[in-house]
């Protein structure tokens, strides 16, 4: 197990870990929201092409 005290310096590196991880944590929910939105914008535009009805 690593050693995770980092003495003096906790006050600082802790809470950039923090946010390091919140925003790495926010940009892959936004990246998962726009390719949902894609995919159904797509599925849409594929449904109401025309002529290609059977």
């Amino acid at each position: 197990m690593p050693d995770l005290d980092m003495g003096k310096y906790a006050a600082f590196v802790w809470p950039a870990w923090a946010i390091s991880a919140l925003v790495l944590g926010a940009l892959a929910a936004r990246a998962l929201l726009t390719a949902r939105r894609w995919s159904a914008e797509l599925k849409r535009l594929e449904a109401d092409r025309p002529g290609d009805r059977a």
